[in-house]
């Protein structure tokens, strides 16, 4: 078989994806993995992200892992720039990449090229001020339906976070925030083969429990404390970060411990769940069982 240039392995975090792409690309022998997950990215976020170790990065080529420091801000715009870079790079060696991850919406910006809007901090700072005003959503979103009212008909007026979005584009570029493309209910045609590992919800919800203590265990306390206290700090979107935000709480706002832990494992949990609905509507993704299952397909598309 003629080895592809682009294959994706999606789903649910402590699904097994990672250590199914490694073992698939390790056998394969002209494969390399692109983290499609912004904490990855990040350098010192380690123990939380699961983040591939040296000994799996000397194994086999990794990319935009450790690209970032923890005080920069990563952008769906930004990730799909570096990750471009990243894919011309594996294609000039006539290797395969391997697209792994569980960030939904990079992934469709990566496989789809998206067109992606850049950001205009200081509009939005001004329109989130409104937002949180007395009935200040409701009338973001009427400001919204006169001047984009395709965007606004596709936003619901309680999604404040896309309401602000979609006006910021509007206001800063002139142009409707609708106009960047059919959006993400459209799955055209890809050259890139998907491969998803079906939501088991006992199997996740065990994994990600098991997996959180044990990095309690590895010191993941300790590292949050450490990037806390490093020059710049964490960024908005680092401190976002599923597990590390509910640490974050316990340091700085006094969150009981235990709790802090039991908030991390639910939001996981949670967020398992938001990311199998959100491939599951992919209808050009092949699914399998398990972990397992999915280094073997993998294995017969490289």
């Amino acid at each position: 078989m003629t080895p592809a240039t682009r294959v994706a392995l999606v789903g649910a975090t402590a699904s097994g994806k990672s250590l199914a792409a490694h073992g698939a690309a390790l056998e394969c022998g002209h494969a390399e993995i692109v983290a499609v997950d912004a904490m990855t990215a990040y350098r010192g976020m380690d123990i939380g992200t699961a983040k591939p170790t040296r000994t799996d990065r000397a194994e086999v080529r990794y990319h935009l892992v450790d690209v970032l420091d923890p005080s920069e801000e990563m952008t769906v715009r930004r990730f799909q720039e570096l990750c471009a870079a990243a894919l011309d790079e594996i294609a000039g060696r006539g290797n395969t990449a391997v697209l792994v991850g569980g960030t939904g919406l990079y992934h469709r910006a990566v496989i789809d090229g998206l067109e992606i809007p850049p950001s205009f901090p200081e509009i939005r700072a001004d329109l989130e001020a409104q937002a949180g005003s007395p009935a200040g959503a409701a009338r973001l979103h009427a400001d919204l339906m006169a001047l984009d009212p395709v965007a606004a008909s596709r936003i619901d007026v309680a999604n404040t976070r896309r309401v602000v979005r979609a006006l910021e584009v509007v206001r800063a570029t002139g142009r409707p925030f609708s106009s960047y493309g059919a959006g993400l209910e459209q799955y055209p045609a890809s050259p890139v083969a998907q491969i998803g590992i079906t939501f088991d919800a006992a199997a996740v919800d065990a994994a990600i429990a098991g997996r959180f203590t044990a990095w309690m265990r590895a010191g993941l306390l300790d590292e949050v404390r450490g990037l806390l206290d490093a020059r710049g700090g964490l960024s908005r979107t680092a401190r976002q970060a599923v597990g590390y935000r509910q640490l974050i709480a316990h340091i700085e706002d006094a969150v009981p411990l235990e709790d802090a832990v039991a908030a991390a494992i639910a939001a996981t949990r949670r967020l398992a769940r938001r990311q199998w609905r959100w491939f599951r509507r992919d209808p050009r993704i092949t699914w399998v069982p398990d972990a397992p299952t999915a280094a073997l397909a993998l294995s017969e598309r490289l």
